[in-house]
């Protein structure tokens, strides 16, 4: 099973849609709300090289935000990561 960590807002509308996709999905995930957390915000910036919400991370792997892991699913390389 994949590791999966997912960095959000608790309501960011884009957070919330890519966490609806991996729970279809089935995929269990580490949310790390990092709204009120400035350590882990810069923690994430860091990683992912970039600012918004949210940054998802498979095994390691920055797969970007909403956008990018509804375009990976949608060409069928998401199931593969997540052990599907």
């Amino acid at each position: 099973m994949a590791s999966i960590e997912i960095y959000t807002w608790s309501h960011c509308p884009y957070c919330i849609r890519a966490k609806a996709l991996l729970d279809r999905k089935g995929a269990a995930y580490t949310e790390i709300d990092v709204l009120h957390d400035s350590v882990r915000k810069a923690e994430m910036e860091q990683r992912a090289g970039r600012t918004s919400v949210p940054q998802i991370f498979i095994d390691g792997r920055h797969i970007g935000g909403c956008d990018d892991l509804h375009a990976l699913d949608a060409k069928g390389g998401l199931d593969p990561l997540l052990g599907a």
